[in-house]
């Protein structure tokens, strides 16, 4: 049985099993998964389940449905996508195809790398940043009081191709590195100042990691919302709220 993960800025928020034949999605209180916010239509979606398949359709709403980072007027589900209606998203899982804990922990073991082994190396090119942790619940956090506190906002990366589209990595931590260890590794720095991105490591005759299609140097550059990377043939999009 397929089912519906809803969250809202990496925070799961309910969990909906499939089992009848048509799901509306919108802000009205007839809806089979209700989501009350302002950016969200009286009735926005709707997904159709046909024996095995799901299908979403648009209701011509507002601000439109995403899926992946890309609007649609009907789209045929896949396990893992990630539909965005207003604010919100709706993880799709197909509980036939692979269980979303697998799907997970093979996203971290193949993409997400312990920050402490490529620490001395982003100290090098960005100045001394702290490797640690960042426990983060809320979408707005204050950094680096000590220097004039001001919010920030928790910045996330979501897959835009391939087998895990629609995953997504909430940047919380001081340092998250990505990539494959000895073939191609990037790190992205939090600070008070905003999000930053470096190479780290690149196998030799290997094309570098890009930003936006420009090749990443060994010195830390800027990030911008909506900045697409690229790393060992995987697109992610950076959206910084």
């Amino acid at each position: 049985m397929a089912r519906l993960i809803l969250s809202m800025n990496g925070q799961n928020m309910a969990e909906y099993n499939m089992n009848k034949e048509r799901y509306t999605i919108g802000r009205l209180p007839d809806n089979d998964v209700r989501i009350v916010n302002p950016t969200v239509s009286g009735h926005h979606s709707l997904i159709i389940n046909i024996l095995n398949d799901s299908f979403l359709e648009d209701l011509n709403s507002t601000n439109g449905t995403y899926v992946n980072g890309k609007l649609i007027k009907k789209h045929a589900l896949q396990h893992g996508d990630l539909v965005t209606v207003g604010k919100h998203q709706l993880r799709y899982i197909d509980a036939d195809t692979e269980e979303e804990d697998d799907y997970d922990d093979e996203f971290a073991r193949t993409m997400v790398i312990d920050s402490s082994e490529v620490a001395t190396r982003v100290n090098e090119s960005e100045g001394a940043v702290a490797v640690a942790e960042a426990p983060v619940a809320r979408q707005t956090e204050t950094i680096g009081a000590e220097d004039g506190a001001r919010p920030i906002q928790v910045a996330k990366i979501q897959v835009l191709n391939g087998t895990f589209a629609g995953r997504e990595v909430l940047l919380n931590k001081a340092v998250t590195t990505l990539g494959r260890a000895k073939a191609q590794v990037i790190a992205i720095t939090r600070r008070a100042e905003g999000y930053s991105i470096v190479k780290v490591e690149n196998e030799a005759d290997r094309e570098p990691p890009t930003v936006n299609g420009n090749p990443l140097e060994d010195q830390a550059r800027p990030l911008k919302d909506n900045d697409v990377i690229q790393i060992i043939g995987i697109k992610m999009g950076f959206f910084a709220s």
